[in-house]
């Protein structure tokens, strides 16, 4: 199972390299494996092709997952965090995606606290304000990042966004530099906000030219879902 996973990896890092000598980008990107829908194997598949950040989507998928993980693997969670689930992150999750709340990140932060551990986070924005996604609208990150600086706890790390979904490249590009200037916005030498997520299966090449850190990437690398 999964044995097309080395080649497909070995495609997107070349063209990620492709991408970047256009835009002349020289800085790391992490390809986080999004196993969302996949079994446990897909896990350890992900580990043996070098690739050592896995994503789900939602706490108790990976929670069921990561008892039966055998390799030390760094899981993100890169869905909607229910405020009820929040006290199972800290301690299991490397990084969390999708604060895109001051109640979303007061709960982590009272998870954290209890837990005398740090969660690094990204603020999830809904750049181009579609109804149908979640995220903190654009006009309000720079009040819900300084909520979380102000929280005990946590670690903001950055920002994440999804584009809409079409495979016009100049709509996904205008979406994913607009993340981007709205980091630059932010940044400040003490808040470095050095973390772009951005860019699925579908469009992240588009994410690539426009700056991203990190790569969500499920179906280019693992095949349709099973679930």
């Amino acid at each position: 199972m999964f044995e097309a996973l080395a080649d497909n990896v070995a495609r997107v890092r070349e063209q990620v390299a492709r991408v970047q000598a256009v835009e002349g980008l020289r800085h790391a990107v992490t390809i986080v494996a999004v196993t969302k829908g996949h079994p446990v194997t897909a896990v350890h598949a992900a580990w043996r092709a070098g690739l050592p950040d896995v994503g789900e989507n939602r706490v108790q998928d990976a929670l069921s997952k990561l008892g039966a993980v055998t390799v030390p693997v760094r899981w993100h969670l890169i869905g909607h965090l229910q405020t009820n689930k929040a006290k199972f992150v800290p301690g299991a999750f490397a990084m969390v995606h999708s604060v895109d709340s001051v109640r979303v990140a007061e709960a982590l932060s009272r998870a954290a606290v209890q837990k005398a551990t740090e969660v690094p986070v990204l603020v999830q924005v809904n750049v181009a304000a579609e109804p149908q996604k979640s995220g903190c609208p654009a006009a309000d990150v720079g009040g819900l990042i300084e909520r979380c600086e102000a929280l005990p706890g946590l670690s903001v790390r950055g920002l994440m966004a999804m584009a809409p979904f079409t495979d016009d490249v100049a709509v996904q590009r205008r979406t994913f530099a607009g993340l981007r200037a709205l980091r630059d916005s932010l940044t400040t030498a003490a808040r470095p906000l050095a973390e772009l997520s951005m860019g699925m299966s579908a469009d992240y090449p588009a994410a690539v030219a426009e700056g991203a850190t990190m790569l969500r990437l499920g179906t280019v690398l693992f095949g349709e879902r099973s679930g």
